[in-house]
């Protein structure tokens, strides 16, 4: 029996539905071995502009997204334990690492990767003596005033600006004069929107020019405060790319820029 015209191009048809099934095999792939390496950590406030221009570069070496989740270190330290998945935690302090690291939550003990520094600011327009230091500054105050600091309950940066007003002197302020910030972070946006008349941030968040330009800034004596030793720690369940940008905040170049942005090396 001789072919048809139609029974002829049944091979032709075969071989453009292979190509169609292998088009939608393929496709999806080739998209999803293009896209980037993604890497989700939890970081403390203080850390917003550093690692924002750490993340950066980052990116642009090795093709990697860091996704941050920032908050106040003891506030992510309990979600981390509730199941937040992340594969790092950045504290501003060692006493959360250690927390979860009792709790079997984290590969190792941590590394410290920089020491904290605080800061007294006032609104670029305050008449308060800012030069003159904190004790001055708390006794220049008016009635209504208030003063912003982080929750000592939940950020490192609160408990020690709670210890800068003790050893400066003031002891502690009363609850009507406070203003306590989820985070370090916010405790600033209170001075820097008129909120609040004064208060003690981290350095590092002052050298963001969005902040530098509102503010009157003063560091403060490490003598004030305990060192504030931060430490970073890898989950348990962290994969490899996220153990790579671990060391990579522990290499020479990523500790300078930490330098740069008001932190000390660790010690």
């Amino acid at each position: 029996m001789r072919p048809t015209l139609e029974s002829g191009f049944k091979p032709l048809r075969r071989l453009r539905l292979l190509a169609v099934l292998a088009a939608a095999w393929v496709i999806p792939w080739a998209a999803q071995a293009q896209s980037p390496v993604r890497i989700k950590i939890a970081a403390a406030s203080n850390l917003k502009y550093v690692l924002a221009d750490l993340a950066s570069q980052y990116r642009q070496q090795t093709g990697v997204q860091v996704d941050v989740n920032l908050g106040a270190s003891g506030n992510l330290a309990r979600q981390i334990m509730q199941g937040l998945p992340v594969e790092q935690f950045i504290s501003a302090d060692e006493l959360w690492v250690a927390e979860l690291a009792k709790v079997g939550r984290t590969v190792d003990a941590g590394q410290r990767y920089a020491t904290g520094r605080l800061a007294l600011v006032v609104p670029k327009n305050s008449a308060l003596p800012v030069a003159q230091g904190l004790a001055a500054v708390v006794r220049a105050m008016k009635p209504g005033d208030k003063f912003a600091i982080a929750n000592p309950a939940l950020a490192p940066y609160g408990v020690a600006a709670v210890e800068a007003l003790q050893r400066a002197g003031v002891g502690p302020l009363p609850a009507a004069r406070k203003v306590l910030g989820d985070n370090i972070g916010q405790a600033t946006q209170f001075v820097a929107t008129g909120a609040a008349q004064v208060g003690i941030t981290a350095l590092a968040l002052t050298h963001a020019p969005e902040i530098a330009n509102s503010l009157q800034i003063l560091p403060l004596s490490a003598d004030l405060h305990a060192p504030l030793h931060q430490r970073m720690v890898l989950l348990k369940g962290a994969g490899a790319a996220a153990a790579d940008w671990h060391r990579f905040l522990l290499s020479p170049p990523a500790q300078a820029v930490f330098v740069r942005h008001g932190y000390a090396l660790p010690q």
